[in-house]
């Protein structure tokens, strides 16, 4: 059988650390997309202005040497009257100030700078292919973040894939069987708090990882799950 045909994205990385922009731009370049890379703020905004109408994904450090925090973003949305989905390396988010600033630009979602190379296309993939992703009835946020999960006497770490106001999808090539019950912790970008909830494998799929429905939350962790996920989730097309 012919396999689907998946058109070609263009993803803008800007990074100061060679390691992470070349990690990122062989995992995109692998999965049969093009990648821009920049490791500064005038070489970001220069790309973004040459290559405007090729570009569909900016994933952003907001530490570069020459332009740092929202008032990169700023710039970026400066050029791209907001039309382009912006991805934030969450490690470089310095307080939860900025993470309100971030979601008032309309910043997409935020993935870890450190991610193995075969978890970033599907981190990424929300964002270049929108319109397979958005069919959800209740609003998910992309968040490539750590994620720590113990199911029995057994502890993992993984990444997340998502967050919604009750549950969380992890990616994982050895997901828990549906009806496990697992806890799970992880902290979003710009907090100092853990987050620690129970709750139970409500889908699982060895390619892809699994999705966990909270039971039990306490109400200061509800209240940051709920708030991040109002803030930060839009669905974004380019026209």
């Amino acid at each position: 059988m012919a396999g689907t045909l998946v058109s070609a994205k263009m993803v803008l990385i800007a990074d100061d650390t060679v390691i992470v922009r070349e990690r990122f731009r062989a995992a995109v370049e692998a999965a049969g997309h093009a990648a821009i890379l920049a490791s500064t703020a005038a070489e970001l905004l220069t790309q973004l202005s040459n290559e405007m109408p090729r570009i569909d994904l900016v994933v952003v450090d907001l530490r570069l040497p020459d332009g740092a925090g929202p008032d990169l973003v700023r710039s970026i949305r400066q050029l791209d009257r907001g039309e382009l989905p912006i991805l934030v390396f969450s490690g470089t988010v310095a307080n939860a100030a900025e993470v309100r600033e971030l979601a008032a630009l309309g910043v997409a979602g935020y993935i870890n700078e450190y991610s193995a190379a075969q978890h970033i296309v599907p981190a990424l993939a929300p964002h270049l292919f929108p319109d397979s992703f958005n069919r959800r009835s209740s609003p998910r946020v992309v968040l490539g973040i750590p994620v720590q999960y113990r199911f029995g006497s057994t502890i993992a770490a993984a990444l997340a894939l998502n967050l919604s106001h009750g549950g969380i999808a992890i990616r994982t090539t050895s997901p828990l069987d549906v009806q496990a019950r697992v806890k799970v912790r992880f902290r979003m970008p710009g907090s100092k708090r853990d987050i620690d909830a129970e709750g139970r494998v409500v889908w699982s799929d060895s390619r892809v990882g699994m999705g966990v429905q909270f039971e039990k939350v306490d109400a200061p962790s509800q209240t940051l799950i709920d708030n991040f996920v109002d803030a930060h989730f839009f669905s974004n097309r380019k026209t």
